[in-house]
């Protein structure tokens, strides 16, 4: 690059980076945490299994959960760095789609990416923790696509086998980058108005192959592993056409009309007996016939509303993706289908366009208009700029995150949901039930809201108020360890020791390493009389748990109850070690104590 385009670059970094701020020390939001490298992955045996168990990691990317499990051995739970390695990548994909459109000729290639770089929309992809996958994947995509297109150029191999190499490394990372073979095909076509089989086909049919067992693993994956198969998903193809045609329009929307991002976007109500949702997918339809009817005109215009559509096609509803198409309504109807991470890469065709329009524009403008179309470009970015820094302050942390959601989309049971959550973790419990309920008001039919109302109730001491809400998830999951714990716990606080018993025994069925579960149980078999079971528990507790105060309290009260008093003050000692504030411990231990002073 020239020295002129050096500073462009510096530019662009200290004007990224200024705009994501807000979120450099961003905490973990959402799902966040089950990206983080989790214990059982940490070895070099976990590393083996991140390629090669499907079920290992949330989603099947292994390259991206290489990067994770290589950042966490760097720098455990620091946020700081996972940020600014997530800026960089975004920074780096810009300035590669940069080089790709100079070296197509684009005009306005540097508007391009400044307003990729800059734009709020990008922010999802960005600032949100586990999103990296699409700034590393994108920049892994631009780079096969840059060289590629030298290739066409000059048909050096050595240039095809990096281009397909970073290619399949962007599939490793993020499946969503397989329409490059076709994205290419449009640009080959929009540069020489035809394409021939030797010169453009050929060539790529290694893409497509490569495109297409990555997209059958992905979509398999998702169908095994990630989704709650059922009503969700029975959409027919009619329904999929309306929900393609009217994201197309929302997605290019929120690309020239930035307002009102939210990462949880309010449900849309899917019928094929409603008219107007059918002139979504016709005005798209007419679109592309008006832009293909003015080729002769300009193929460009045609290029990048195909390119864009290309892009967008794995999230357009044709696939049964697990998270953005859950259903909110025992119909199935409803569901949400879209979010702002989900148009990252194909954004940038649209914004290519726009940049190379307004180039053109200003150079063919008179004289006295380009000083005047100069400073409204760089008043567009200075917006787009600040709009971004502003929403880049959401991804803060939590709170912040729920709470700028239901600012926006009020109705949102993830939302509430999510919320009471992090109030039952502050202590807020009662705000906790208002959000729990809110959220089962919205979507009666949702087990985890169930579940956390129920824990909430029992930690209020609300016990038979709860026990419904637990029926309600076990008849949905009948696996739910937990559910079958907090269960035990109603149960036993209501003094219905036995059916207590036997919800542990079911809980411990399912996960015989539930440390609490056994505790718990042997609280309830020491309430029964039956010591000698009830140590065996609190026994395993303690093995699971070693540094459990609360396990080598429970330990110690039913050595009293065995007449082992020299044991039982050694595990009360180690309580208060471990927590010299635990409840009745000291107590207890005094009380002991003086027992063994008396003559």
């Amino acid at each position: 690059m020239s020295s002129r385009n050096w500073l462009f670059a510096l530019v662009l970094l200290v004007a990224t980076l200024l705009v994501y701020q807000p979120a450099w020390n961003g905490k973990p939001v959402w799902d966040d945490n089950s990206h983080i490298t989790s214990a059982e992955l940490r070895s070099l045996h976990g590393l083996g299994r991140i390629w090669t168990d499907p079920a290992a990691a949330p989603q099947y990317y292994p390259l991206l959960h290489t990067v994770f499990w290589v950042e966490y051995k760097l720098w455990k739970d620091w946020p700081l760095p996972y940020h600014l390695i997530t800026i960089f990548f975004h920074l780096v994909s810009a300035l590669l789609l940069l080089k790709v459109l100079q070296r197509l000729k684009v005009p306005g290639a540097w508007l391009a990416a400044a307003i990729f770089a800059l734009h709020p929309v990008q922010v999802e992809s960005v600032a949100w923790f586990s999103e990296i996958k699409n700034t590393l994947s994108t920049a892994f995509c631009a780079g096969a696509a840059l060289i590629y297109v030298g290739y066409d150029e000059g048909r050096k191999r050595s240039a095809y086998f990096l281009a397909f190499a970073l290619f399949v490394l962007g599939l490793l990372t993020k499946t969503a980058v397989v329409t490059l073979p076709p994205v290419l095909l449009v640009l080959f076509w929009w540069k020489r108005g035809k394409l021939s089989w030797e010169r453009d086909l050929k060539p790529l049919v290694p893409f497509f192959i490569a495109a297409a067992a990555a997209g059958i693993v992905t979509v398999w994956v998702e169908q095994r592993f990630c989704t709650e198969l059922g009503e969700t998903f029975a959409f027919s193809m009619i329904d999929r056409c309306l929900i393609a045609g009217r994201l197309f329009w929302f997605y290019l929307g929120k690309l020239l009309w930035p307002a009102n991002l939210v990462p949880i976007y309010p449900a849309w109500n899917i019928s094929s007996h409603v008219w107007w949702q059918y002139l979504f997918p016709l005005a798209a339809l007419g679109l592309l016939i008006g832009l293909w009817m003015a080729r002769r005109w300009s193929r460009a215009p045609f290029a990048a509303v195909l390119c864009f559509l290309l892009m967008l096609f794995p999230v357009l509803g044709f696939f049964n993706l697990s998270f953005f198409m859950s259903a909110v309504t025992a119909s199935g109807r409803d569901a949400i289908f879209r979010a702002d991470h989900f148009q990252y890469l194909a954004s940038f065709p649209i914004i290519s366009l726009v940049a190379a329009g307004l180039t053109v524009g200003l150079k063919r403008a008179p004289e006295p208009y380009r000083m005047p179309g100069y400073a409204s470009g760089f008043l567009l970015l200075l917006t787009l700029a600040v709009l971004a820094r502003a929403q880049s302050g959401i991804y803060r942390d939590n709170q912040t995150c729920f709470r700028a959601i239901l600012s926006k989309n009020a109705n949102s049971p993830t939302a509430h949901n999510n919320l009471g959550i992090l109030m039952v973790d502050k202590g807020s419990v009662d705000e906790a039930i208002s959000h729990f309920e809110r959220a089962l008001e919205l979507q009666p039919n949702y087990p985890l809201a169930h579940y956390n109302l129920a824990n909430a109730l029992v930690q209020k001491g609300q016990l038979e108020q709860a026990i419904p809400h637990l029926r309600i998830v076990l008849d949905a999951n009948p696996n739910h360890a937990k559910a079958y714990y907090v269960l035990g716990n109603a149960l036993f606080g209501t003094g219905h020791t036995d059916r207590a018993i036997f919800s542990y025994e079911l809980a411990l069925k399912i996960d015989p390493n539930f440390g609490d579960a056994h505790s718990n149980l042997g609280n309830a078999l020491l309430e029964k009389g039956e010591i000698d079971k009830a140590l065996a528990h609190y026994r395993t507790a303690l093995a699971l748990q070693p540094d459990n105060p609360g396990a080598h309290y429970n330990l110690g009260v039913g050595l009293v109850r065995k007449g082992e008093s020299d044991s039982a003050i050694a595990e009360l000692r180690i309580a208060l070690q471990l927590d010299p504030a635990y409840p009745d411990a000291e107590p207890l231990l005094r009380d002991l104590l003086a027992r063994k002073t008396q003559p």
